[in-house]
């Protein structure tokens, strides 16, 4: 889980922290994409004289296909996380905060947990690339009989060209001569 009780640390004094460490099971993200890893790292709690800032780091991995040879790997995926958590009750009064000022700032629970779930979830669908490869140097699929080129194997001769494109050949012919 990636929700954490701070109440203890709201009562310290300012500039007080807590280092956590964490470990959580994948989440349940969008249809199409899976974590393959669970999510560890570390934060830091910092008692502010509003709330509390969340630094640290966060890794997990995500399944995606190679948009090259359509082969699946594992891509890691890098979180940081630099953010200010405000209570949505007043520590002194007991009253309910006025969050209206500041909408998008994260938002501690009203039993003073910090919930980091929505965050993680953000980052990981963001780190989704929108063309994965499995390596800068991917060669992707032979065009002629569709299997991958890193398989070796591959020569093909020009009676394999497709008689649809048997223009082209002319076209290149010329080219070639000129």
């Amino acid at each position: 889980m990636l929700v954490f009780n701070v109440a203890g640390l709201l009562g310290e004094p300012m500039g007080s922290f807590r280092d956590i460490s964490v470990s959580s099971p994948p989440l349940d993200l969008e249809p199409d994409l899976t974590q393959s890893r669970d999510v560890e790292g570390d934060l830091r709690l910092t008692r502010t004289n509003r709330g509390l800032l969340v630094r640290g780091r966060l890794q997990t991995a995500i399944e995606v296909t190679c948009s090259r040879c359509l082969r699946e790997f594992e891509l890691p995926v890098d979180i940081e996380i630099d953010e200010e958590a405000l209570p949505v009750i007043d520590l002194v009064s007991g009253q309910p905060a006025e969050i209206e000022a500041e909408p998008d700032v994260l938002r501690l629970t009203d039993h003073h947990e910090l919930d980091l779930e929505g965050e993680v979830r953000d980052a990981v669908v963001l780190a989704e690339p929108i063309a994965p490869v499995c390596r800068d140097d991917c060669p992707g699929l032979c065009l002629v009989c569709g299997q991958e080129l890193a398989s070796g194997g591959h020569d093909h001769s020009d009676d394999d060209i497709d008689p649809r494109l048997e223009a082209l050949r002319g076209i290149l012919d010329e080219e070639g001569r000129g």
